[in-house]
């Protein structure tokens, strides 16, 4: 991941320009790969991964957030005032967001497909779409996760142990219950680093649940310093966006930030049982080879931008 952001971050972001169009149709093709019955890779009832059985394995998904960022940005910056017209600024984009989203909700992967929806959205928004699309695309996704959720069933269950997880405390809410109860138990200052209890048996405490260990071990004090770093993260990717030297570099920046908020967000979300249980890693911190590597990479091209900042009067 290291070598990946520094050797990134040497090629200028204006390389990435030719290659965010081939990138989408990569992502795509990879995610309709993973879909096809012994092709992907499935683990926990999900099907997410390619690769050659446990040798190597990566998530199609990832690639999938970078090429949206890449892609979303090179057009946006090309059509300038037309983005406010809902021909050449909405259409196009909701398409091609509900294509990506679409197939990442098929794995069945529905936090990252509201990750990748919610990146793109950003962009529009930044991009200079008319609010009142915006708007409608609120309310129309709101609609949509109705259905999804309540009409055609899928996650259904989510929502009911998310409002009340001890109503299947050895189930379907057995991991929240436990994140809650590490959380808990970390007090003011945790039990210190390493010596968190509910890591030996709770499910995915390395991945998904690694907040509920860092608030438990580091307590109070570790969460919130852990947050505050990917605050400043968060900071330092929008100044980075606003000196940027045009709009394709300000929109990748921006597409990037939102990509680091969102998920750090849903993770901590779901630790805390905030929103429904759903699996996301925490940027940077989480186990997992292809996120780190796409994460270590994204911030690569975040520093070539920050080196080529717009000129001040």
């Amino acid at each position: 991941g290291v070598a990946a952001m520094f050797l990134i971050g040497r090629f200028n972001y204006q390389s990435f320009r030719p290659l965010a169009r081939p990138a989408l149709y990569v992502a795509i093709f990879l995610l309709i790969c993973v879909l096809i019955p012994g092709i992907g890779i499935t683990r926990n009832n999900a099907t997410r991964w390619l690769g050659v059985g446990e040798l190597f394995t990566f998530q199609p998904s990832e690639i999938a957030k970078v090429a949206i960022v890449l892609f979303f940005s090179d057009s946006i910056s090309r059509k300038k005032d037309k983005m406010r017209t809902a021909r050449y600024g909405v259409v196009p984009y909701v398409i091609w967001i509900g294509v990506v989203a679409g197939l990442v909700a098929l794995e069945p992967h529905l936090s990252g497909a509201i990750l990748i929806a919610g990146a793109g959205a950003v962009l529009m928004l930044v991009g200079g779409i008319n609010w009142g699309w915006v708007i409608g695309a609120i309310s129309a996704a709101g609609g949509l996760l109705y259905v999804v959720l309540f009409v055609i069933g899928y996650n259904t269950s989510r929502i009911t142990y998310w409002l009340d997880p001890w109503a299947d405390p050895t189930g379907a809410g057995f991991q929240t219950i436990q994140s809650l109860y590490a959380v808990a138990s970390g007090g003011l200052f945790g039990l210190g680093l390493g010596q968190s209890r509910q890591k030996t048996f709770i499910p995915e405490a390395y991945n998904d649940i690694i907040f509920a260990i860092i608030c438990e071990e580091l307590g109070l004090v570790g969460a919130a310093l852990v947050i505050l770093l990917f605050a400043v993260l968060i900071y330092r990717g929008i100044k980075i966006a606003m000196r940027a030297k045009d709009q394709f570099g300000m929109l990748v920046a921006t597409g990037i930030t939102a990509v680091f908020a969102f998920q750090s967000i849903i993770n901590m979300g779901v630790v805390t049982n905030t929103i429904p249980n759903t699996g996301q890693p925490l940027p940077f911190v989480s186990y997992g080879g292809t996120s780190l590597l796409f994460l270590m990479g994204m911030v690569g091209i975040l520093l070539n931008i920050s080196r080529y900042p717009k000129e001040r009067d």
